[in-house]
């Protein structure tokens, strides 16, 4: 059994975003395990925020950019410890020089970025020095450089996100609709292009996250049905930390709370026994289709242009339906 220190708890509440005491069942239930702890708190139904607990450079800049004819795009995240480094000259101009410098050498790597020369100085000593004078960690994480018939480079407002899409054509259509889907990217931010873009081994680990949470959900109710059917509400009984709470405060009797414990075991145990396998595979398929939906680009129902009711693809395909998004790359200061 793996030691879960208070650090351990601490870090995956704020990679997560859920309580102390859940995270630590959590991870006693994983041994320690953080990936697993995750998935146990999903499949408990826990709404787990998109957040990393390991990031210190957390402010920063981002530049998203093309050519002038839209066919390479290139985009640059530079990273330090606070906003106020984040918008100074010396920071803002670093950045903007060297993505611009970046693209027009035809830079394609992080690495070959970290040894371009600009005025005859590499870019990993410039930011050695720029983190000599403003005394904070510099950090370039990511590089981004596509090429394509036409890219659209959306920089969001205070430059701490920023998209590059693809398309296969280009012209004037063409572009107000990479610009519409770029917005909408960079405000949605969805996890791939489409189903077939999500690798094989994240929808087998969603589909067992819902196929868990969905048998988890039809013994709960079937607990609840039978608590109810005694008279006890099932709120005052989900965990032990509450009944006892709720003795105290006289909202249920001992004699009530034993039973809520035999209930609770015996019913749990009954309908696991019983459950329909065809029906949890059908209802943990749908949840997957809706992941996909609110997940992947070509689902997501527009929000930047449109009828307000079309899905991306079916967006783009009413303005040309030879018209196709290649592929999109998305960054975020801090993530």
């Amino acid at each position: 059994m793996a030691t879960i220190t208070a650090a351990d708890v601490n870090n995956l509440r704020k990679q997560t975003g859920i309580g102390m005491m859940d995270c630590k069942k959590a991870l006693v239930e994983a041994d320690g395990d953080f990936e697993k702890a995750i998935d146990i708190l999903r499949k408990k139904g826990q709404k787990v925020a998109a957040k990393r607990a390991d990031r210190e450079s957390n402010e920063g800049r981002i530049v998203a950019l093309t050519n002038a004819d839209r066919t390479v795009g290139a985009m640059l995240v530079v990273a330090c410890e606070t906003d106020f480094v984040g918008r100074g000259a010396d920071f803002v101009n670093f950045v903007d020089t060297v993505v611009a410098k970046a693209m027009e050498a035809g830079i394609r790597t992080r690495e070959e970025l970290l040894e371009m020369t600009i005025d005859g100085n590499k870019v990993a000593d410039m930011m050695t020095e720029l983190t000599g004078k403003t005394g904070e960690k510099i950090e370039l994480p990511h590089y981004d450089y596509v090429e394509a018939p036409l890219v659209e480079a959306y920089n969001h407002m205070g430059n701490h996100k920023a998209t590059l899409v693809c398309f296969n054509k280009a012209g004037e259509k063409a572009q107000e609709v990479a610009h519409n889907v770029a917005l909408h990217i960079t405000a949605m931010s969805p996890l791939a292009l489409d189903e077939n873009a999500i690798p094989q081994e994240d929808k087998d680990r969603e589909l067992a996250v819902a196929v868990e949470k969905t048998r988890l959900e039809l013994i709960s109710k079937a607990v609840d049905a039978a608590l109810n059917k005694a008279g006890i509400n099932p709120t005052h009984v989900d965990s032990e930390d509450h009944i006892n709470s709720n003795m105290a405060k006289g909202w249920i009797t001992e004699e009530q709370a034993n039973l809520a414990r035999k209930i609770k075991e015996e019913e749990a145990a009954k309908k696991a026994a019983n459950l329909n396998d065809a029906q949890i595979q059908q209802i943990a398929q749908g949840r997957l289709v809706k992941f996909f939906k609110e997940s992947t680009l070509m689902y997501q129902v527009l929000v930047m242009g449109g009828d307000g009711k079309q899905n991306v693809r079916d967006y783009i395909a009413s303005v040309d339906k030879e018209l196709a998004c290649l592929g999109f790359i998305r960054r975020q200061v801090g993530a």
